[in-house]
Protein backbone atom coordinates (compact mmCIF):
# COMPACT_ATOMS: atom_id res chain seq x y z
CA UNK A 1 0.00 0.00 0.00
CA UNK A 2 2.77 2.46 0.82
CA UNK A 3 3.92 2.03 -2.07
CA UNK A 4 1.44 2.15 -4.30
CA UNK A 5 0.76 5.81 -2.51
CA UNK A 6 3.99 6.86 -3.67
CA UNK A 7 3.30 6.47 -6.94
CA UNK A 8 -0.14 8.27 -7.00
CA UNK A 9 1.61 11.17 -5.16
CA UNK A 10 4.89 11.31 -7.73
CA UNK A 11 2.36 11.46 -10.22
CA UNK A 12 0.30 14.21 -9.18
CA UNK A 13 3.13 16.44 -8.20
CA UNK A 14 4.45 15.49 -11.93
CA UNK A 15 1.35 16.80 -13.60
CA UNK A 16 1.35 19.68 -10.76
CA UNK A 17 -2.26 19.74 -10.16
CA UNK A 18 -4.99 17.51 -8.41
CA UNK A 19 -6.26 14.75 -10.88
CA UNK A 20 -9.41 15.33 -12.72
CA UNK A 21 -10.94 11.70 -11.12
CA UNK A 22 -10.31 13.10 -7.96
CA UNK A 23 -13.59 14.93 -8.30
CA UNK A 24 -15.56 12.90 -10.55
CA UNK A 25 -14.77 9.23 -9.18
CA UNK A 26 -14.36 10.42 -5.21
CA UNK A 27 -12.51 7.20 -3.46
CA UNK A 28 -14.94 4.53 -1.55
CA UNK A 29 -12.40 3.30 0.34
CA UNK A 30 -9.25 4.05 3.01
CA UNK A 31 -7.02 2.29 0.11
CA UNK A 32 -8.50 4.58 -2.49
CA UNK A 33 -8.68 8.05 -0.81
CA UNK A 34 -4.51 7.04 0.16
CA UNK A 35 -3.88 6.48 -3.57
CA UNK A 36 -5.88 9.74 -4.39
CA UNK A 37 -3.80 11.75 -2.10
CA UNK A 38 -2.65 14.71 -4.26
CA UNK A 39 0.94 16.73 -3.97
CA UNK A 40 -0.33 20.04 -4.75
CA UNK A 41 1.79 22.96 -5.01
CA UNK A 42 1.33 26.21 -5.13
CA UNK A 43 0.95 28.45 -7.58
CA UNK A 44 -0.83 32.20 -6.79
CA UNK A 45 0.24 33.56 -10.09
CA UNK A 46 -2.31 30.69 -11.64
CA UNK A 47 -5.09 30.68 -9.29
CA UNK A 48 -8.22 31.42 -10.51
CA UNK A 49 -10.18 34.56 -10.85
CA UNK A 50 -12.39 34.76 -7.57
CA UNK A 51 -16.08 35.30 -8.86
CA UNK A 52 -17.71 39.18 -8.60
CA UNK A 53 -18.76 39.51 -4.46
CA UNK A 54 -21.29 41.80 -4.08
CA UNK A 55 -20.12 42.37 -0.37
CA UNK A 56 -17.83 45.13 0.67
CA UNK A 57 -14.02 42.70 1.22
CA UNK A 58 -11.05 43.88 3.60
CA UNK A 59 -7.77 42.29 3.35
CA UNK A 60 -6.30 40.23 0.85
CA UNK A 61 -6.19 36.56 1.97
CA UNK A 62 -4.05 34.49 -0.94
CA UNK A 63 -4.64 31.22 -1.99
CA UNK A 64 -2.19 28.56 -0.41
CA UNK A 65 -3.59 25.06 -1.63
CA UNK A 66 -6.97 23.75 -3.13
CA UNK A 67 -7.42 20.14 -2.19
CA UNK A 68 -10.04 17.53 -3.81
CA UNK A 69 -13.05 16.02 -2.34
CA UNK A 70 -11.37 13.47 -0.53
CA UNK A 71 -10.20 16.53 1.93
CA UNK A 72 -13.54 18.64 2.14
CA UNK A 73 -12.77 20.06 5.33
CA UNK A 74 -9.42 20.89 6.52
CA UNK A 75 -9.42 22.13 9.88
CA UNK A 76 -6.72 22.01 12.95
CA UNK A 77 -3.34 23.37 12.02
CA UNK A 78 0.34 22.38 14.42
CA UNK A 79 3.80 23.31 14.17
CA UNK A 80 5.71 20.43 13.92
CA UNK A 81 9.55 20.22 15.77
CA UNK A 82 10.94 20.39 11.82
CA UNK A 83 9.36 23.73 11.03
CA UNK A 84 6.29 22.05 8.87
CA UNK A 85 2.52 22.71 9.75
CA UNK A 86 0.43 19.28 10.37
CA UNK A 87 -2.80 19.98 9.21
CA UNK A 88 -6.40 17.79 10.16
CA UNK A 89 -9.22 17.27 7.73
CA UNK A 90 -11.83 15.66 9.72
CA UNK A 91 -13.78 15.31 6.21
CA UNK A 92 -17.22 16.44 8.71
CA UNK A 93 -19.15 17.93 5.33
CA UNK A 94 -18.62 14.73 3.24
CA UNK A 95 -17.91 11.89 5.95
CA UNK A 96 -17.79 9.10 3.41
CA UNK A 97 -14.37 10.19 2.90
CA UNK A 98 -12.20 8.88 5.32
CA UNK A 99 -10.22 11.57 7.93
CA UNK A 100 -6.41 12.06 7.42
CA UNK A 101 -3.69 13.93 8.73
CA UNK A 102 -1.85 15.83 6.01
CA UNK A 103 1.86 17.53 6.10
CA UNK A 104 2.52 21.10 5.02
CA UNK A 105 6.42 22.09 4.06
CA UNK A 106 6.44 25.23 2.27
CA UNK A 107 4.11 25.09 -0.86
CA UNK A 108 3.85 21.52 -0.87
CA UNK A 109 0.86 19.02 1.05
CA UNK A 110 1.09 15.38 1.31
CA UNK A 111 0.03 12.96 3.07
CA UNK A 112 1.15 12.39 6.82
CA UNK A 113 -0.79 9.84 8.56
CA UNK A 114 -4.24 8.21 6.69
CA UNK A 115 -5.04 5.28 8.49
CA UNK A 116 -6.58 6.74 11.49
CA UNK A 117 -7.63 4.52 14.23
CA UNK A 118 -11.68 4.98 13.68
CA UNK A 119 -14.24 5.05 17.13
CA UNK A 120 -15.34 1.41 17.60
CA UNK A 121 -18.94 2.31 17.59
CA UNK A 122 -19.00 5.48 15.13
CA UNK A 123 -16.69 3.29 12.83
CA UNK A 124 -15.56 7.15 12.38
CA UNK A 125 -12.22 9.01 12.65
CA UNK A 126 -12.08 13.16 13.00
CA UNK A 127 -9.26 14.91 13.95
CA UNK A 128 -9.52 18.29 14.92
CA UNK A 129 -6.85 20.80 16.74
CA UNK A 130 -4.11 19.27 17.38
CA UNK A 131 -0.34 20.46 19.12
CA UNK A 132 2.98 18.64 19.55
CA UNK A 133 3.77 18.02 23.24
CA UNK A 134 7.10 17.97 25.06
CA UNK A 135 7.61 13.85 24.37
CA UNK A 136 8.00 15.19 20.98
CA UNK A 137 4.68 13.25 19.99
CA UNK A 138 1.65 14.57 17.96
CA UNK A 139 -1.60 14.93 19.51
CA UNK A 140 -5.07 15.30 18.38
CA UNK A 141 -8.65 16.09 19.95
CA UNK A 142 -11.43 13.78 17.84
CA UNK A 143 -14.45 15.16 17.21
CA UNK A 144 -16.95 12.56 17.53
CA UNK A 145 -20.19 14.61 18.21
CA UNK A 146 -21.95 14.83 15.33
CA UNK A 147 -21.36 11.11 14.64
CA UNK A 148 -22.86 10.67 18.12
CA UNK A 149 -23.83 12.26 21.24
CA UNK A 150 -22.95 9.77 23.46
CA UNK A 151 -19.98 10.97 24.47
CA UNK A 152 -18.13 9.65 21.88
CA UNK A 153 -14.94 11.98 20.75
CA UNK A 154 -11.33 11.40 22.41
CA UNK A 155 -7.71 12.60 22.92
CA UNK A 156 -5.41 10.73 20.58
CA UNK A 157 -1.63 10.32 20.55
CA UNK A 158 0.54 9.83 17.30
CA UNK A 159 4.26 8.07 18.39
CA UNK A 160 6.50 10.01 16.25
CA UNK A 161 9.80 7.83 15.36
CA UNK A 162 12.54 9.83 13.49
CA UNK A 163 9.85 12.74 12.32
CA UNK A 164 7.33 10.29 11.03
CA UNK A 165 4.11 9.06 12.57
CA UNK A 166 3.94 5.56 14.31
CA UNK A 167 1.34 3.60 16.67
CA UNK A 168 -2.01 5.85 17.28
CA UNK A 169 -3.71 5.50 20.79
CA UNK A 170 -6.47 6.57 22.58
CA UNK A 171 -5.40 8.54 25.63
CA UNK A 172 -8.26 10.33 26.72
CA UNK A 173 -11.71 9.08 26.13
CA UNK A 174 -15.47 10.28 26.82
CA UNK A 175 -15.63 13.62 25.52
CA UNK A 176 -18.41 15.05 23.96
CA UNK A 177 -16.42 17.52 21.89
CA UNK A 178 -13.19 17.69 21.79
CA UNK A 179 -11.78 20.49 19.74
CA UNK A 180 -8.90 22.58 20.73
CA UNK A 181 -5.42 21.46 22.35
CA UNK A 182 -2.28 23.44 23.57
CA UNK A 183 0.51 22.17 25.26
CA UNK A 184 1.64 24.44 28.12
CA UNK A 185 5.15 23.15 30.13
CA UNK A 186 4.01 19.39 30.66
CA UNK A 187 -0.12 19.89 30.56
CA UNK A 188 -2.16 19.88 27.97
CA UNK A 189 -5.59 21.41 27.60
CA UNK A 190 -8.51 20.59 25.47
CA UNK A 191 -11.77 22.50 25.50
CA UNK A 192 -15.16 20.38 25.23
CA UNK A 193 -17.55 22.36 23.31
CA UNK A 194 -20.28 20.36 24.40
CA UNK A 195 -19.61 19.75 28.04
CA UNK A 196 -22.69 19.47 29.41
CA UNK A 197 -24.10 18.98 32.97
CA UNK A 198 -27.17 18.08 34.63
CA UNK A 199 -28.37 21.61 35.31
CA UNK A 200 -26.81 23.07 32.07
CA UNK A 201 -27.44 21.99 28.85
CA UNK A 202 -25.74 24.97 26.79
CA UNK A 203 -21.96 24.12 28.61
CA UNK A 204 -18.74 23.89 27.27
CA UNK A 205 -15.41 23.47 29.26
CA UNK A 206 -11.64 23.54 29.11
CA UNK A 207 -9.90 20.37 30.70
CA UNK A 208 -6.78 19.75 31.67
CA UNK A 209 -4.28 16.47 31.88
CA UNK A 210 -0.62 16.04 33.15
CA UNK A 211 1.92 14.12 30.33
CA UNK A 212 2.48 11.93 33.76
CA UNK A 213 -0.90 11.52 33.78
CA UNK A 214 -1.33 10.60 29.96
CA UNK A 215 1.55 8.07 30.39
CA UNK A 216 -0.09 5.99 32.80
CA UNK A 217 -2.76 4.98 30.61
CA UNK A 218 -6.04 5.60 29.01
CA UNK A 219 -8.08 8.32 31.33
CA UNK A 220 -11.56 7.66 31.15
CA UNK A 221 -13.35 10.99 31.97
CA UNK A 222 -16.87 11.07 33.76
CA UNK A 223 -19.33 13.04 31.71
CA UNK A 224 -21.77 15.37 33.37
CA UNK A 225 -19.76 16.10 35.90
CA UNK A 226 -17.61 18.26 37.38
CA UNK A 227 -14.45 16.08 36.54
CA UNK A 228 -11.79 16.64 38.66
CA UNK A 229 -10.05 17.49 34.76
CA UNK A 230 -12.44 20.24 34.59
CA UNK A 231 -10.45 23.47 34.99
CA UNK A 232 -13.15 26.17 34.21
CA UNK A 233 -17.34 25.52 32.64
CA UNK A 234 -18.98 28.07 30.05
CA UNK A 235 -22.59 28.15 29.05
CA UNK A 236 -23.52 29.98 25.85
CA UNK A 237 -26.10 32.04 25.56
CA UNK A 238 -28.17 30.21 22.16
CA UNK A 239 -29.15 32.58 19.70
CA UNK A 240 -30.44 32.68 16.30
CA UNK A 241 -27.95 30.50 14.76
CA UNK A 242 -29.43 27.84 17.25
CA UNK A 243 -25.88 27.00 17.48
CA UNK A 244 -25.17 25.99 21.64
CA UNK A 245 -21.51 24.73 20.98
CA UNK A 246 -19.32 27.02 23.65
CA UNK A 247 -15.77 26.65 24.45
CA UNK A 248 -13.83 26.49 21.23
CA UNK A 249 -10.03 28.22 19.94
CA UNK A 250 -7.78 28.24 22.69
CA UNK A 251 -4.17 30.17 23.62
CA UNK A 252 -2.74 31.54 26.20
CA UNK A 253 -0.42 35.21 26.21
CA UNK A 254 3.08 36.04 27.13
CA UNK A 255 1.98 36.18 31.15
CA UNK A 256 0.53 32.55 30.71
CA UNK A 257 -3.25 33.68 31.11
CA UNK A 258 -5.59 31.46 29.08
CA UNK A 259 -8.19 32.73 26.76
CA UNK A 260 -11.19 30.50 24.53
CA UNK A 261 -14.14 31.91 22.77
CA UNK A 262 -17.67 30.55 22.52
CA UNK A 263 -18.76 29.23 18.60
CA UNK A 264 -21.87 29.52 19.25
CA UNK A 265 -22.61 32.86 20.75
CA UNK A 266 -19.17 34.91 20.65
CA UNK A 267 -17.91 35.35 24.14
CA UNK A 268 -14.28 35.50 24.62
CA UNK A 269 -13.05 34.55 28.36
CA UNK A 270 -9.80 35.07 30.12
CA UNK A 271 -8.93 32.31 32.18
CA UNK A 272 -6.47 32.60 34.94
CA UNK A 273 -4.03 30.26 36.89
CA UNK A 274 -2.60 29.52 40.07
CA UNK A 275 0.71 28.63 40.34
CA UNK A 276 -0.43 25.12 41.26
CA UNK A 277 -2.08 25.47 37.92
CA UNK A 278 -5.33 25.63 39.63
CA UNK A 279 -7.97 28.17 38.43
CA UNK A 280 -7.52 31.46 40.16
CA UNK A 281 -9.82 33.96 37.87
CA UNK A 282 -12.21 33.53 34.79
CA UNK A 283 -13.98 36.00 33.12
CA UNK A 284 -15.82 37.82 30.22
CA UNK A 285 -13.77 40.08 28.11
CA UNK A 286 -15.12 43.34 27.47
CA UNK A 287 -14.22 43.92 23.42
CA UNK A 288 -13.13 47.78 22.01
CA UNK A 289 -14.75 48.05 18.81
CA UNK A 290 -16.55 45.60 17.18
CA UNK A 291 -18.93 43.01 18.61
CA UNK A 292 -17.52 39.41 17.46
CA UNK A 293 -20.47 36.83 17.05
CA UNK A 294 -18.65 33.94 16.60
CA UNK A 295 -15.37 32.64 17.87
CA UNK A 296 -13.98 29.50 16.15
CA UNK A 297 -9.90 28.59 16.33
CA UNK A 298 -7.41 31.52 17.38
CA UNK A 299 -3.73 31.78 18.32
CA UNK A 300 -1.60 34.74 20.24
CA UNK A 301 0.78 36.22 19.10
CA UNK A 302 3.40 35.80 22.26
CA UNK A 303 5.47 38.79 21.30
CA UNK A 304 2.81 41.39 20.92
CA UNK A 305 0.10 39.66 22.67
CA UNK A 306 -2.30 40.18 19.74
CA UNK A 307 -4.90 37.59 19.35
CA UNK A 308 -6.02 36.07 15.76
CA UNK A 309 -9.23 34.72 15.71
CA UNK A 310 -11.56 33.08 12.95
CA UNK A 311 -15.03 34.75 12.91
CA UNK A 312 -16.81 31.55 11.44
CA UNK A 313 -19.95 33.38 11.00
CA UNK A 314 -19.35 36.81 9.73
CA UNK A 315 -16.51 34.48 7.35
CA UNK A 316 -13.53 37.04 9.05
CA UNK A 317 -10.46 37.11 10.32
CA UNK A 318 -10.37 38.97 13.89
CA UNK A 319 -7.43 40.42 15.71
CA UNK A 320 -8.38 41.54 19.78
CA UNK A 321 -4.94 43.50 20.73
CA UNK A 322 -4.96 42.19 24.08
CA UNK A 323 -2.59 45.13 24.82
CA UNK A 324 -4.69 47.84 24.21
CA UNK A 325 -7.86 47.38 25.95
CA UNK A 326 -8.80 44.51 24.06
CA UNK A 327 -9.35 46.41 20.88
CA UNK A 328 -10.59 44.64 17.82
CA UNK A 329 -9.99 45.04 13.93
CA UNK A 330 -10.98 42.92 11.73
CA UNK A 331 -7.80 41.72 9.31
CA UNK A 332 -9.94 40.35 6.72
CA UNK A 333 -13.59 39.46 5.67
CA UNK A 334 -15.21 38.42 2.89
CA UNK A 335 -18.40 38.07 1.88
CA UNK A 336 -20.42 34.29 0.88
CA UNK A 337 -17.59 32.73 -1.32
CA UNK A 338 -16.41 29.41 -2.72
CA UNK A 339 -12.90 30.07 -1.92
CA UNK A 340 -11.62 30.56 -5.05
CA UNK A 341 -8.19 32.89 -5.30
CA UNK A 342 -7.96 32.39 -1.65
CA UNK A 343 -10.88 34.34 -0.13
CA UNK A 344 -11.94 33.30 3.09
CA UNK A 345 -14.75 30.21 2.80
CA UNK A 346 -15.66 29.77 6.30
CA UNK A 347 -12.18 29.94 8.19
CA UNK A 348 -12.09 27.79 11.66
CA UNK A 349 -8.23 27.72 12.24
CA UNK A 350 -5.08 29.74 12.08
CA UNK A 351 -1.45 29.18 12.68
CA UNK A 352 1.04 32.06 12.93
CA UNK A 353 4.58 30.86 11.32
CA UNK A 354 7.10 34.31 11.61
CA UNK A 355 4.77 36.89 9.50
CA UNK A 356 2.59 34.40 7.77
CA UNK A 357 -0.65 33.86 8.98
CA UNK A 358 -2.34 30.35 7.36
CA UNK A 359 -5.56 29.54 7.49
CA UNK A 360 -8.18 26.35 7.05
CA UNK A 361 -11.28 27.36 5.53
CA UNK A 362 -13.70 24.96 7.00
CA UNK A 363 -16.73 25.69 4.91
CA UNK A 364 -19.45 23.73 6.72
CA UNK A 365 -21.68 26.28 7.92
CA UNK A 366 -24.55 26.56 10.30
CA UNK A 367 -27.77 28.45 10.20
CA UNK A 368 -27.46 32.27 9.57
CA UNK A 369 -23.71 32.30 8.71
CA UNK A 370 -22.35 34.45 5.53
CA UNK A 371 -21.12 31.19 4.07
CA UNK A 372 -24.30 29.59 2.90
CA UNK A 373 -23.52 26.31 1.17
CA UNK A 374 -20.43 23.88 1.18
CA UNK A 375 -18.48 23.39 -2.03
CA UNK A 376 -15.92 22.89 -3.79
CA UNK A 377 -12.60 24.53 -3.99
CA UNK A 378 -11.86 23.01 -0.87
CA UNK A 379 -9.06 25.82 0.23
CA UNK A 380 -6.25 26.94 2.24
CA UNK A 381 -5.68 30.77 2.64
CA UNK A 382 -2.94 32.81 3.58
CA UNK A 383 -1.86 36.15 5.02
CA UNK A 384 1.45 37.55 5.05
CA UNK A 385 1.63 40.35 7.80
CA UNK A 386 3.48 43.58 8.07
Amino acid sequence: MRNKSHQALAAALLSGSLLAACQSNPPTTQDEAVNKEAVVKTDSAAAPVAKADSVPTIGSPQLLFTLDDAHNTPDGLALAPNGHLILSVPNLADNSQPASLMEIDGTTIKPFATNLPVEPTTKKAAPMDLAFGPDGNLYYAENQYENSKDFKSRLMKVTMKNGKPGAITTVVDNFALANAVVWKGNTIYVTDSQWDLPDNDEGSAILKFSLAELNKGTVHLKPKTMDPHVLATFTTTVNETGVDNGADGMDYDSKGNFYTGSFGDGKLYKVSLKPDGSLAKQETLQLKGKAIPCVDGLIIDRTTDKMYLCNSRENAIEIVDLRNGNAVTTLAQNGDTDGTGGKLDQPAEVLLKGKRLYISDFDKPEKQFVNSKSDAPHTMSVIDLP
